[in-house]
Protein backbone atom coordinates (compact mmCIF):
# COMPACT_ATOMS: atom_id res chain seq x y z
CA UNK A 1 0.00 0.00 0.00
CA UNK A 2 2.82 2.59 0.53
CA UNK A 3 2.97 3.53 -2.82
CA UNK A 4 -0.57 5.04 -2.65
CA UNK A 5 1.15 7.39 0.03
CA UNK A 6 4.33 7.64 -2.00
CA UNK A 7 3.42 7.91 -5.52
CA UNK A 8 5.77 10.41 -7.02
CA UNK A 9 9.01 8.81 -5.18
CA UNK A 10 7.81 5.51 -6.50
CA UNK A 11 7.79 6.91 -10.03
CA UNK A 12 10.95 8.31 -9.68
CA UNK A 13 12.70 5.46 -8.38
CA UNK A 14 10.89 2.54 -10.16
CA UNK A 15 10.02 3.61 -13.10
CA UNK A 16 12.58 6.70 -14.58
CA UNK A 17 14.90 4.60 -11.97
CA UNK A 18 15.37 1.97 -14.40
CA UNK A 19 15.82 4.52 -17.29
CA UNK A 20 18.48 6.29 -15.94
CA UNK A 21 20.64 2.61 -15.42
CA UNK A 22 19.57 1.87 -19.26
CA UNK A 23 20.70 5.45 -20.39
CA UNK A 24 23.67 5.49 -18.29
CA UNK A 25 24.93 1.80 -19.80
CA UNK A 26 24.28 3.66 -23.38
CA UNK A 27 25.77 6.39 -22.83
CA UNK A 28 29.33 4.84 -21.83
CA UNK A 29 29.01 2.90 -24.69
CA UNK A 30 28.34 -0.30 -22.64
CA UNK A 31 25.96 -2.26 -25.05
CA UNK A 32 28.16 -4.72 -26.13
CA UNK A 33 29.20 -5.39 -23.22
CA UNK A 34 26.13 -5.55 -20.18
CA UNK A 35 23.68 -8.19 -19.78
CA UNK A 36 20.80 -6.08 -18.23
CA UNK A 37 17.66 -7.84 -15.64
CA UNK A 38 14.71 -5.29 -14.78
CA UNK A 39 13.27 -7.02 -11.74
CA UNK A 40 9.54 -6.69 -13.24
CA UNK A 41 6.45 -7.65 -10.88
CA UNK A 42 3.08 -9.60 -11.25
CA UNK A 43 1.53 -6.29 -10.04
CA UNK A 44 1.66 -5.29 -13.70
CA UNK A 45 -1.19 -7.36 -13.88
CA UNK A 46 -3.41 -6.21 -11.44
CA UNK A 47 -6.89 -6.48 -12.05
CA UNK A 48 -6.23 -9.85 -14.10
CA UNK A 49 -7.46 -9.72 -17.80
CA UNK A 50 -6.91 -14.24 -17.41
CA UNK A 51 -6.34 -16.38 -15.49
CA UNK A 52 -3.32 -17.79 -15.48
CA UNK A 53 -1.58 -15.32 -16.57
CA UNK A 54 1.34 -15.77 -18.82
CA UNK A 55 3.37 -13.63 -21.08
CA UNK A 56 1.03 -12.12 -23.60
CA UNK A 57 -1.87 -11.16 -20.11
CA UNK A 58 -1.98 -7.93 -21.04
CA UNK A 59 -1.57 -5.75 -18.05
CA UNK A 60 -3.50 -3.79 -15.80
CA UNK A 61 -1.60 -2.30 -13.11
CA UNK A 62 -3.77 -1.30 -9.96
CA UNK A 63 -1.05 0.99 -7.76
CA UNK A 64 1.04 3.69 -8.54
CA UNK A 65 4.11 1.05 -7.54
CA UNK A 66 2.36 -1.08 -10.67
CA UNK A 67 2.19 1.69 -12.83
CA UNK A 68 5.76 2.77 -12.65
CA UNK A 69 6.91 -0.67 -13.30
CA UNK A 70 4.70 -0.93 -16.22
CA UNK A 71 6.66 2.17 -17.40
CA UNK A 72 9.97 0.43 -16.55
CA UNK A 73 9.07 -2.48 -17.93
CA UNK A 74 8.30 -0.88 -21.80
CA UNK A 75 11.53 1.10 -21.73
CA UNK A 76 13.52 -1.90 -21.25
CA UNK A 77 11.76 -3.50 -24.37
CA UNK A 78 12.32 -0.47 -26.04
CA UNK A 79 15.87 -0.39 -25.31
CA UNK A 80 16.40 -3.90 -26.15
CA UNK A 81 14.83 -3.23 -29.32
CA UNK A 82 16.11 0.11 -30.23
CA UNK A 83 19.76 -0.37 -29.48
CA UNK A 84 19.94 -4.12 -29.27
CA UNK A 85 20.91 -4.11 -25.46
CA UNK A 86 20.76 -7.25 -23.89
CA UNK A 87 18.13 -6.66 -21.46
CA UNK A 88 14.88 -8.61 -19.85
CA UNK A 89 11.80 -7.84 -17.45
CA UNK A 90 11.61 -10.84 -15.03
CA UNK A 91 7.97 -10.27 -14.11
CA UNK A 92 7.90 -12.01 -10.67
CA UNK A 93 5.11 -12.93 -8.49
CA UNK A 94 5.43 -12.60 -4.13
CA UNK A 95 8.82 -13.93 -3.76
CA UNK A 96 9.67 -14.21 0.24
CA UNK A 97 12.67 -14.77 2.93
CA UNK A 98 14.04 -13.91 6.11
CA UNK A 99 15.60 -10.75 4.27
CA UNK A 100 12.03 -9.41 3.30
CA UNK A 101 11.22 -5.67 4.86
CA UNK A 102 9.33 -5.64 7.58
CA UNK A 103 6.48 -3.51 6.28
CA UNK A 104 5.82 -6.70 3.86
CA UNK A 105 2.78 -8.61 5.25
CA UNK A 106 4.35 -11.84 5.30
CA UNK A 107 7.34 -10.42 7.45
CA UNK A 108 4.62 -8.51 9.41
CA UNK A 109 2.69 -11.27 10.38
CA UNK A 110 6.05 -13.66 10.91
CA UNK A 111 7.56 -10.98 13.29
CA UNK A 112 4.74 -10.03 15.40
CA UNK A 113 3.78 -14.03 16.06
CA UNK A 114 7.53 -14.43 17.04
CA UNK A 115 7.19 -11.31 19.30
CA UNK A 116 3.76 -12.73 20.88
CA UNK A 117 5.72 -16.18 20.86
CA UNK A 118 8.55 -14.58 22.95
CA UNK A 119 6.17 -12.09 25.20
CA UNK A 120 6.80 -9.04 23.68
CA UNK A 121 3.19 -8.31 22.03
CA UNK A 122 -0.25 -9.59 22.38
CA UNK A 123 -1.89 -8.50 19.22
CA UNK A 124 -1.23 -6.66 15.64
CA UNK A 125 -3.12 -5.27 13.03
CA UNK A 126 -3.39 -6.48 9.32
CA UNK A 127 -5.93 -5.01 6.39
CA UNK A 128 -7.37 -7.67 3.67
CA UNK A 129 -7.36 -11.07 5.65
CA UNK A 130 -8.78 -12.39 2.23
CA UNK A 131 -6.30 -10.95 -0.18
CA UNK A 132 -4.18 -13.96 -1.92
CA UNK A 133 -0.97 -13.37 -3.17
CA UNK A 134 1.30 -16.47 -5.04
CA UNK A 135 4.05 -16.74 -2.85
CA UNK A 136 7.65 -18.30 -3.39
CA UNK A 137 11.01 -18.56 -2.03
CA UNK A 138 13.25 -15.87 -2.83
CA UNK A 139 16.00 -18.66 -3.50
CA UNK A 140 14.38 -20.00 -6.51
CA UNK A 141 13.03 -16.80 -7.80
CA UNK A 142 16.79 -15.76 -7.66
CA UNK A 143 17.63 -19.07 -9.72
CA UNK A 144 15.32 -17.93 -12.61
CA UNK A 145 16.75 -14.28 -12.73
CA UNK A 146 20.19 -16.13 -13.22
CA UNK A 147 18.56 -18.34 -15.77
CA UNK A 148 17.05 -15.73 -17.63
CA UNK A 149 20.77 -13.82 -18.19
CA UNK A 150 22.28 -17.10 -19.91
CA UNK A 151 19.75 -17.73 -22.13
CA UNK A 152 21.02 -17.13 -26.22
CA UNK A 153 18.35 -13.87 -27.13
CA UNK A 154 16.88 -11.94 -24.13
CA UNK A 155 13.32 -12.33 -23.60
CA UNK A 156 10.79 -11.74 -20.72
CA UNK A 157 9.27 -14.25 -18.36
CA UNK A 158 6.43 -14.90 -16.10
CA UNK A 159 7.85 -16.48 -13.11
CA UNK A 160 5.59 -17.70 -10.36
CA UNK A 161 4.58 -20.81 -7.98
CA UNK A 162 1.28 -21.33 -9.35
CA UNK A 163 -0.77 -21.40 -6.07
CA UNK A 164 -2.16 -18.87 -4.01
CA UNK A 165 -2.67 -18.32 -0.68
CA UNK A 166 -5.12 -16.03 1.38
CA UNK A 167 -3.47 -13.36 4.14
CA UNK A 168 -5.67 -15.10 6.50
CA UNK A 169 -3.83 -18.76 5.65
CA UNK A 170 -0.56 -17.45 5.96
CA UNK A 171 -1.51 -16.18 9.67
CA UNK A 172 -2.84 -19.81 10.73
CA UNK A 173 0.03 -21.28 9.87
CA UNK A 174 2.37 -18.69 11.63
CA UNK A 175 0.65 -19.23 14.71
CA UNK A 176 0.64 -23.31 14.52
CA UNK A 177 4.41 -22.65 14.21
CA UNK A 178 4.17 -21.86 17.87
CA UNK A 179 1.44 -24.20 18.78
CA UNK A 180 -1.66 -21.56 18.91
CA UNK A 181 -4.20 -22.36 17.22
CA UNK A 182 -6.32 -18.90 15.31
CA UNK A 183 -9.95 -19.11 15.03
CA UNK A 184 -11.90 -16.12 13.96
CA UNK A 185 -14.40 -14.36 15.11
CA UNK A 186 -16.57 -11.51 13.43
CA UNK A 187 -16.88 -9.25 10.33
CA UNK A 188 -15.15 -7.40 8.16
CA UNK A 189 -13.40 -4.29 10.26
CA UNK A 190 -14.70 -6.37 13.39
CA UNK A 191 -12.96 -9.67 12.90
CA UNK A 192 -10.63 -10.33 15.06
CA UNK A 193 -8.27 -13.18 15.15
CA UNK A 194 -9.13 -15.05 18.93
CA UNK A 195 -6.05 -17.99 20.21
CA UNK A 196 -8.06 -21.24 20.82
CA UNK A 197 -5.95 -22.18 23.53
CA UNK A 198 -5.68 -18.83 25.70
CA UNK A 199 -8.84 -17.41 24.60
CA UNK A 200 -6.57 -13.73 23.70
CA UNK A 201 -6.53 -11.67 20.71
CA UNK A 202 -4.05 -11.56 18.90
CA UNK A 203 -4.96 -9.92 15.54
CA UNK A 204 -7.10 -7.51 14.63
CA UNK A 205 -8.40 -5.51 11.50
CA UNK A 206 -7.70 -1.96 10.60
CA UNK A 207 -8.93 -0.51 7.41
CA UNK A 208 -5.84 1.71 7.11
CA UNK A 209 -3.91 -1.07 5.88
CA UNK A 210 -6.62 -2.15 3.14
CA UNK A 211 -5.45 -0.91 -0.44
CA UNK A 212 -7.40 1.26 -2.39
CA UNK A 213 -7.83 -0.66 -5.54
CA UNK A 214 -6.41 -4.51 -4.87
CA UNK A 215 -5.08 -6.55 -7.30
Amino acid sequence: KISFDLAEYTADVDGVGTLRLLDAIKTCGLINSVKFYQASTSELFGKVQEIPQKETTPFYPRSPYGAAKLYAYWIVVNFREAYNLFAVNGILFNHESPRRGANFVTRKISRSVAKIHLGQLDCFSLGNLDAKRDWGHARDYVEAMWLMLQTDEPEDFVIATGEVHSVREFVEKSFKHIGKTIVWEGKNENEVGRCKETGKIHVTVNHKYYRPTEV
